[in-house]
């Protein structure tokens, strides 16, 4: 059971009271909704201000303008204007209901009404659907209260019709239960199986905010596990991991459960707060193998070039859900070095930087460490005896710490010497014969063969010449 209060755990903030002041000042009813409510009732961190009001959104305008309060018109067809007081905005939205929605993401019809009952009744959740007033107190018409209480996700009324109505509901009741840590109440669960298919019809950008925010949660573990259904409907790419067998000696579990151990070894091994792209990597890490893989004739599988595939497949797929391109850059680039051989010589920490560096040029020390939490992830998901590996990576760890506080040299950029030294050198005009000359230096600092020093690179191309 969740610790839930009587009452919100905090007041009302000041502009959040100038709003119900004003228009109940003008003989409107007015009452705080939403998110706010939900979390105070739970003690959570502060949740922006929604109001909810019998004036009309034209009246709304009038009345806090004439309070001297900005207002912004933000959504008046829906009856929503955004009232800013001290930089903070507050959304006040008239009490409506709404028709069918035939496109299943928006009302045909919007229907303002006088009673904030009928307002709660159209709210997806009930834990969304409470009302507060600072002197009337908490408005709980179908459970909220108890519903926080039991850590449930619950759909207002009918689930079937809450989901039809809009069928990205689905995977916000997915990601409502991932960020409070509830489970989602049976009849809800069934009909979030039911409808799943139905995201098929939505926007992929708006599929790609509500699925940020179950990975943002840090329990995508628990969704790969109770909610696959809807996952895999969002992200068509996890589809082939369920029922996976590895037949692999390294592996103790399917794809789909070694995936979930890896999702929560990565919110282990970075402290609960991992990067959006390291989340997303630790989810698709093994997205390729469906499509490599192979059997032996002796029954093993077998994955060739999956972190190759895997990444083209990351990279799609985020893109796909219209998640920045930096995060699907350094998303695949994770990806593509998942399964890496990490040596902790310096020649093995300098080639790793370089390939990070060429594929999110510098990025490429950022992405080592969370490659290392990955890695650590990907080891203990494995076999007993394989996740051993999560330990040895530490003398990687180590020796990367070291190579990058002497200022390794893992780009053309970090040589002591320039294009112009190798032009005077070799006496060559500028072209590409001067890139590979630098290149190929890089390579005799980065294996050891030859210092990085000016005077140390400048013997060495007279040497070669």
């Amino acid at each position: 059971m969740q610790t839930v209060r009587d009452a919100p755990a905090y007041p009302v903030p000041d502009y959040g009271l100038r709003v119900l002041h004003a228009l109940e000042d003008a003989s409107f009813e007015a009452w705080v909704v939403g998110g706010w409510v939900r979390d105070a009732l739970l003690g959570a961190p502060m949740h922006d201000i929604d109001v909810t009001t019998s004036a009309p959104w034209q009246e709304t305008e009038r009345v806090l303008r004439a309070a001297g309060i900005e207002v912004h018109e933000t959504g008046t067809a829906h009856g929503t204007v955004t009232a800013v007081i001290d930089g903070q905005p507050v959304e006040v939205t008239t009490y409506r209901v709404e028709g069918t929605y035939s496109d299943r993401r928006h009302p045909d019809e919007v229907r303002f009404v006088r009673d904030v009952r009928e307002d709660l009744a159209r709210r997806d959740f009930t834990v969304n659907a409470m009302a507060y007033h600072p002197d009337r107190g908490l408005l709980d018409l179908f459970g909220g209260r108890e519903d926080l209480a039991r850590g449930l996700v619950r759909a207002v009324g009918d689930p079937y019709r809450r989901f039809e109505e809009d069928a990205l509901r689905v995977l916000r009741a997915v990601r409502f239960a991932c960020r409070l840590g509830f489970e989602v109440e049976p009849r809800t669960q069934a009909a979030l199986v039911a409808c799943a298919p139905e995201l098929d019809d939505i926007a992929r950008e708006r599929v790609g905010q509500e699925m940020d925010g179950v990975v943002a949660s840090g329990r995508v573990s628990w969704a790969l596990r109770n909610e696959f259904a809807v996952l895999a409907r969002a992200v068509p790419a996890l589809m082939p991991m369920r029922g996976l067998d590895q037949r692999s000696p390294y592996h103790a579990y399917d794809l789909l459960e070694h995936t979930a151990r890896v999702c929560a070894g990565v919110e282990a091994f970075a402290g609960g707060v991992p990067t959006q792209a390291l989340r997303w990597a630790a989810l698709l890490h093994d997205a390729g193998k469906p499509m490599c893989a192979s059997v032996d004739e002796n029954g093993r599988g077998h994955f060739r070039d999956h972190q190759r595939a895997g990444a083209v497949l990351c990279k799609d797929a985020l893109l796909g859900l219209a998640l920045p391109h930096e995060v699907a850059g350094r998303a695949a680039a994770l990806v593509r070095y998942h399964d890496r051989h990490l040596s902790a010589s310096p020649a093995g920490v300098r080639r790793l930087l370089r390939r990070l560096d060429q594929a999110r040029p510098g990025e490429a020390p950022t992405l080592a460490y969370q490659l290392l939490d990955l890695q650590r992830a990907d080891a203990i998901a494995k076999a007993r005896p394989y996740a051993q590996r999560a330990v040895e990576l530490g003398a990687f760890e180590q020796a990367l710490s070291a190579e990058l506080l002497h200022g390794a040299a893992f780009r053309v950029r970090d040589l002591a010497v320039g294009g112009g030294d190798v032009m005077r050198e070799l006496g060559i005009a500028p072209g590409p014969e001067v890139g590979n000359a630098l290149s190929a230096l890089l390579d005799d600092v980065i294996y050891g063969r030859v210092e990085n020093s000016r005077e140390a690179l400048l013997a060495w191309l007279r040497e070669k010449e």
